[in-house]
């Protein structure tokens, strides 16, 4: 059962849906919370009722915003599964994909208490282990590019692998296994005018697909 003054875990995912979505300056519509969620587009329906209801959202035009309410929930959660993933990747020393699934578990139990010692015990992170900014840390993001914006012989430094490429499949499994993770450096061989990019990281070339190039953001 939902702790007292918690709301169940169907509402935290969708609140941190919304709120990842616009995170990522996707337009927040019904079609893209399914796809995320990988569920029926009459279910998100249901659960978009269902969350106006509590007053956890408003409907506008097709388009979906948290309420201060909503924002509130959207933050703790978010929050807690960001902590989480630093705390399975940086102390347990697990991958980023199961990272990625057990912190999509632990951000519905997890107690203020457990958070904010799992925060001081890892220093007090400003993002994920993707690069994602923890609400609440004063992350101040750099001025960054997509690295399909960076033209080839030019040198970068990986800075954040946004939500949408999390959900894509296998995408973490690839990105990890290439070095392209937040703080590597690399160079770029071959730009995006060919489609897909190559880039060199760590003395190995690494051929990026454009939807991947368009996502990833980077600082020159």
């Amino acid at each position: 059962m939902p702790v007292p003054g918690e709301h169940h875990p169907a509402f935290e995912e969708y609140c941190e849906t919304i709120f990842e979505l616009r995170e990522d300056d996707l337009d927040v519509i019904q079609a893209r919370i399914a796809d995320r969620l990988r569920v029926s587009r009459p279910s998100v329906s249901e659960m978009i009722k269902r969350m106006s209801d509590e007053s956890l959202i408003e409907v506008a035009g097709g388009k979906i915003t948290l309420t201060v309410s909503g924002e509130e929930l959207a933050v703790r959660v978010v929050r807690r599964h960001r902590i989480a993933e630093r705390f399975i990747t940086d102390i347990l020393g697990l991958s980023w994909s199961l990272a990625h699934r057990e912190a999509g578990r632990w951000e519905h139990v997890m107690s203020h208490e457990v958070e904010t010692a799992m925060s001081r015990l890892l220093g007090e992170p400003t993002t994920c282990p993707h690069g994602n900014p923890i609400p609440g840390s004063g992350y101040e993001p750099p001025a960054a590019k997509k690295l399909s914006e960076i033209s080839s012989g030019q040198e970068f430094t990986v800075s954040r692998i946004p939500e949408e490429l999390e959900f894509t499949p296998g995408m973490l499994e690839f990105l990890e296994l290439s070095h392209l993770v937040p703080g590597s450096h690399g160079t770029v061989q071959i730009g995006a005018e060919a489609g897909d990019m190559t880039v060199l990281i760590d003395g190995t070339s690494v051929t990026v697909d454009s939807f991947a190039t368009a996502r990833i953001l980077v600082t020159i």
